[in-house]
């Protein structure tokens, strides 16, 4: 071989490694491929998370920030980032945007994320979305109601399916659940800017409110006496899923109009909460489907 042939065969590898590096960045952003960890000099021991105020949220990783900024409901206060990350986000010129843009290194966005957060270079600082009452979901013929779901990774991934299912909103307590974060919004990867996020004071209430508007309530146990699919009787649905460890709590059992189980023909009967939801948000979107 020739050392021209080398060379060509050399750049056109080149050319194919980089076609596949942006194919992969692109999919870690929307969240379909998992990032890799990334190499920390510091641990999470040297870190002591900044003190924010009531207001103040932090949300973090390209995909996440970028569905932000084109959320009109959202309150910009300060976009920070590498060169190379800003450039990434391909949002215009910095003296043209709406807010201050400050460049920085990734060290300084570990300052204030820790050294375990996958920011991608990017940080941005928001006001926390406005809230939503119950009222204005009455069009919806889909609703997700989560009872104490306390990891916000798996809030952020039944976020991700319930936007995918064409759910109206989640609802969730105010206590024993996780609040709007830059944690909540990476793991959603921009369903966070997508779908209300309702926190109430009590779910029973809640519940009660639902059934007012015309919301046939369904809790989900493994336990349930039938089937999901054969639960339905209306064209309007809020699915009811207890947290990771305990499952739906004695009063919430209670006030639901029914209970329903996913059949699943194999050893495992139970499922992570997430898992879960996306498998319910299906069943229950085919039968609004069939009942139209």
């Amino acid at each position: 071989m020739s050392k021209d042939s080398k060379q060509d065969k050399s750049g056109r590898d080149g050319h194919y490694a980089t076609l596949r590096r942006a194919v992969r960045d692109a999919k870690r952003e929307r969240g379909e491929i998992p990032t890799p960890q990334q190499k920390r000099q510091k641990s999470n021991k040297d870190w002591k998370p900044p003190q924010l105020q009531p207001e103040q949220v932090f949300l973090y990783g390209l995909h996440t920030v970028r569905a932000a900024l084109e959320n009109p409901e959202r309150k910009l206060i300060r976009l920070s980032a590498t060169q190379n990350a800003f450039a990434r986000l391909d949002i215009g010129e910095p003296g043209s945007l709406p807010f201050p843009v400050e460049f920085v290194s990734p060290q300084d966005i570990d300052k204030v994320l820790g050294p375990e957060a996958i920011h991608q270079g990017v940080m941005l600082e928001t006001r926390p979305l406005p809230a939503r009452r119950l009222e204005a979901l009455k069009e919806s013929p889909l609703l997700l109601v989560l009872d104490q779901v306390t990891d916000p990774h798996n809030v952020g991934a039944i976020m991700r399916s319930a936007v995918a299912f064409g759910a109206g909103a989640i609802i969730t307590t105010q206590r024993h659940s996780p609040t709007e974060s830059g944690v909540l919004a990476k793991s959603a990867s921009g369903a966070l800017e997508l779908i209300p996020y309702i926190q109430i004071t009590n779910l029973a209430d809640a519940l009660g409110e639902l059934h007012k508007l015309g919301f046939q309530t369904i809790g989900l146990d493994s336990e349930g006496p039938a089937a999901l699919e054969g639960t339905f009787d209306t064209d309007k649905v809020a699915l009811v899923l207890g947290s990771e460890g305990k499952g739906l709590r004695q009063k919430t059992r209670e006030t639901v109009t029914a209970l329903a189980r996913l059949d699943m023909p194999g050893a495992i009967k139970s499922l992570n909460v997430s898992n879960a939801a996306a498998v319910a948000l299906y069943a229950t979107r085919q039968h609004l489907a069939k009942s139209k």
